[in-house]
């Protein structure tokens, strides 16, 4: 009987055993299953991961180097100004010097040159390491409005550029009923003279519209003026005049008439 008992006593160890090892084998094989059908998704995370690491340790050196104070704005370069002083757009501008170039503050300098009547539009450039360039276009003037204390120099958007107590040379003056830059009449005579040629712009000393279809210039050192009717079609009458007053200029006192769409004639007074 005892040779029995151990006999039986050793295969239930032995089956044991084996069932430990088969549930082993299960397990392995489980867990390597698991591998083969994770194995895309592991590597998509390690990937993800990695390129998250690389972004985040270029953000981190970005912030370093932009915002470091070896790139504080130091110089503010401006262009463009003829007519407005430099130094006052500096005493506005220089507040931002100092400041690191991405925190420079654009809109407050939008609001200081818009404080300038002079300044048509502008563009800014962050020039690294450390340099802000304002490029400006002035207002330009396009002609006079006599008024009691000289003369203003007038754009076409009807700004004041510039008020002298001397009439300048080479600028038409605009005949305009109590000055007033809001008129229509302001409104043609700037369209009439937007359309001529430099050289005819030149010549011209005086312009008037004392209605839509009567607008007239006199030329300058002449007797000679220009029925010009109304602002329409100005491309067309400005291109004709250019070819009339090199024919009549020595004609003496006379009238150029351009004025009708099909016929443009000079006649001498």
């Amino acid at each position: 009987m005892l040779p029995d008992a151990a006999a039986s006593r050793l295969r239930e160890r032995e089956a044991r055993a084996a069932l430990r090892r088969a549930a082993r084998e299960r397990a392995r094989v489980e867990r390597d299953e698991v591998r083969r059908f994770t194995r895309r998704t592991r590597h998509r995370r390690a990937i993800w991961w990695t390129a998250g690491g690389i972004v985040a340790a270029f953000a981190v050196a970005v912030s370093l180097a932009v915002f470091s104070p070896l790139l504080a704005l130091r110089e503010i370069r401006i262009t463009g100004t003829e007519r407005i002083p430099q130094e006052q757009l500096h005493a506005v501008l220089d507040e931002q010097l100092g400041t690191p170039l991405a925190l420079v503050d654009l809109d407050a300098v939008e609001r200081e040159l818009a404080e300038f009547p002079l300044i048509r539009n502008y563009v800014t450039e962050v020039v690294p390491p450390d340099t802000l360039v304002v490029r400006l276009q002035e207002r330009q003037p396009i002609a006079l409005v006599q008024g009691d204390g000289g003369f203003d120099l007038v754009d076409p958007a009807g700004v004041v550029v510039q008020t002298t107590p001397e009439r300048p040379p080479g600028v038409p003056l605009l005949t305009l009923p109590d000055g007033d830059l809001d008129s229509a009449g302001f409104d043609w005579m700037v369209e009439v003279l937007l359309a001529l040629p430099p050289e005819v712009l030149a010549q011209v000393d005086s312009i008037s519209a004392p209605s839509r279809d009567s607008v007239t210039l006199d030329l300058a050192g002449s007797e000679q003026r220009v029925l010009w009717g109304s602002a329409t079609d100005s491309d067309r009458k400005a291109a004709v005049l250019a070819r009339l007053i090199p024919l009549h200029a020595g004609a003496g006192a006379g009238e150029y008439d351009v004025s009708a769409e099909r016929t443009a004639v000079f006649r001498p007074d």
